[in-house]
């Protein structure tokens, strides 16, 4: 499989260095030099555990079309030309050179349910094993003082170099005393603040631990709040929905390998390569939205023809997120693949604003912008235009930072 893999990365360049000749792009040039001298420094460190890419890919039976199929996946996800899949390929390499520690604080744990599902051997799950994962409280054998001497060694070992990744909100109500950790007591909000330190950036991953999720639904008895009202003074990237995409933890881990950065973020502190997408522009019933083909009641013939569901709460115009297009479970479906609207659980509030079957006409919050207030009837052939919709909400919603608006109802 390691001559495989070799051969994948020469086909590659080969073919990028015809693409880039053609090109002439001087920022890709620069960008994918930098990159290299990154890829050069890793690979010079020693692996931090004993898991091997290429074996891994070898046991599982991967062949060298499903990698390659793979790299250019994953080179387009990450909104990067095709001449960067031979150092995509290598950076999938070198993913045990990155070590990251995860807490769990206020949450169901779905975020780690869905990093580890196992509906079968998929490169980017195997990508996720050979990370240096040095904490989580969930996978761990140890517990106890014996665990929270593992998280003091890791913080301590890979200072400043670690990711660290966090599952749920974080309850400030009584002092912290809602949600308290360990043998020592600690509270969640001390026990982030003090494994963000050292850390190289902070990723919070799922809707909780971004915009504080289902906790801080009103009326938030807890007083949660996502990582990004706690941590300060560290990169900070959320992946947002319930539950975050693993091919999403992914490209956040990749992309930080690849170039020794955090990607590119929109004002709401998510990737832009995950999150520049509104799922009503990637809908698969994106046509009948625009013929004014609607699903009017649970069951009808719209529903059985697979209509628009925006009449029955879809929240897909005003929601950002690619889930259209990534999918779960192997990119088998996503809920609106099944018939269930979007609940826009990428966005700030969502349970409170958008976790209803009904649409924002009938809400009883006041939409940040006025289109979607009219029904759909009233839009008719106007809806066309509701793209423009989408996007102004969203803008509003990024200019409020997800905290929750005053006098929300209408």
């Amino acid at each position: 499989m390691a001559e495989r893999i070799d051969e994948v990365k020469k086909l590659f360049t080969s073919k990028s260095a015809r693409m880039e000749t053609n090109r002439g792009d001087v920022y890709y040039q620069k960008l994918f030099e930098q990159c290299r001298a990154h890829l050069d420094k890793l690979r010079a460190q020693p692996a931090m555990n004993r898991l091997d890419f290429e074996s891994l890919l070898e046991e599982e039976g991967m062949e060298r079309r499903d990698f390659m199929k793979w790299v250019s996946a994953a080179t387009a996800m990450l909104m990067l030309p095709p001449m960067f899949s031979p150092l995509v390929a290598e950076a999938a390499e070198l993913m045990n050179r990155a070590p990251v520690i995860w807490l769990e604080l206020q949450d169901c744990a779905g975020n780690s349910e869905a990093l580890l599902r196992s509906d079968g051997p998929k490169i980017d799950e195997i990508v996720l094993d050979i990370i240096s994962l040095e904490f989580h409280e969930t996978l761990q054998a140890a517990s106890g003082h014996q665990a929270e001497k593992q998280l003091d060694e890791a913080m301590e070992h890979f200072h400043g170099k670690y990711l660290l990744f966090v599952e749920g909100s974080i309850p400030l109500g009584m002092n912290g005393q809602y949600g308290t950790i360990g043998a020592s007591g600690e509270t969640f909000v001390d026990h982030l603040e003090r494994a963000a330190k050292g850390a190289a950036a902070v990723v919070a991953v799922g809707s909780c631990a971004t915009f504080g999720g289902v906790p801080a639904a009103a009326p938030n008895p807890t007083g949660a709040v996502g990582v990004m009202d706690v941590v300060k003074g560290k990169p900070i990237i959320n992946i947002p929905a319930c539950p975050a995409n693993p091919a999403n933890m992914v490209g956040v881990v990749l992309h930080y390998v690849l170039t020794g950065q955090v990607p590119e973020l929109d004002s709401l502190l998510r990737p832009k390569f995950a999150f520049g997408y509104r799922i009503h522009d990637n809908c698969e019933r994106r046509a009948h939205f625009d013929a004014g083909e609607y699903v009017e009641e649970w069951g009808d013939e719209g529903a059985k023809n697979n209509f628009c569901l925006y009449k029955m709460g879809c929240k897909g115009p005003m929601t950002f997120n690619n889930c259209s297009i990534v999918r779960y479970n192997e990119a088998v479906n996503w809920p609106i693949g099944v018939g269930r609207g979007c609940i826009g659980c990428s966005e700030p509030d969502f349970w409170d604003k958008y976790a209803y079957e009904r649409p924002m006409a009938n809400a009883k919050i006041k939409a940040p912008t006025g289109g979607v207030e009219k029904t759909v009837d009233e839009f008719g052939l106007g809806l066309l235009t509701a793209a423009g919709v989408g996007i102004g909400i969203h803008a509003i919603a990024s200019a409020v930072g997800g905290k929750k608006e005053d006098g929300g109802e209408a």
